[in-house]
C-alpha cells in the first residue's frame, strides 16, 4: 500500500467507524425506547445524551485515523475534522427548521469536529 493510499485509508477508516458506531448506538437506544420513533423530534435532554456520545465517539474515531495514519497524525486526525464540519453543515441545513429537535444540536456537532480531531490526534501522539 502506498503512502498516499495508507493517508486516504486512516481517514476513511476513521469516518467509517464514526458513522458506524454512531448509527448503532442510535439504533440501540431507539429500539430500547431511550429515544422516541424515528419520526418524532428529540428532546434537549435527549440532543444532550446523543451530543455526549458522539464527542467521545469522534474523539476515538478521530484517534483510530491518526493511529493509523502513515505519519502526520494530527494532519490526518484534522482532515477528517474538517470532514466532520462539512457534513455536520450539510445535516445542519437539511435539517434547519423541520422540528426534529432543538436548533443546537446541529449546531454544536459543527463546533465541536475540529477540537475532537485535534483531541484523538493529541491522545495518540502521547502515547507514540
Amino acid at each position: 500500500m502506498t503512502r498516499k493510499s495508507r493517508s486516504i485509508f486512516s481517514v476513511v477508516a476513521g469516518l467509517l467507524a464514526i458513522f458506524v458506531v454512531t448509527t448503532v448506538v442510535d439504533i440501540v437506544l431507539h429500539a430500547t425506547h431511550v429515544y422516541p420513533p424515528w419520526t418524532q423530534p428529540i428532546s434537549n435532554n435527549l440532543a444532550a445524551l446523543a451530543f455526549a456520545y458522539r464527542v467521545v465517539i469522534s474523539i476515538a474515531g478521530c484517534y483510530l485515523t491518526a493511529r493509523l495514519a502513515p505519519d502526520r497524525p494530527m494532519q490526518h486526525a484534522l482532515v477528517l475534522g474538517a470532514i466532520g464540519v462539512v457534513l455536520s453543515a450539510i445535516g445542519a441545513i437539511a435539517t434547519w427548521g423541520k422540528g426534529l429537535g432543538p436548533e443546537w444540536y446541529p449546531l454544536a456537532l459543527i463546533v465541536i469536529s475540529i477540537p475532537c480531531a485535534w483531541l484523538g490526534a493529541k491522545i495518540r501522539m502521547l502515547q507514540s
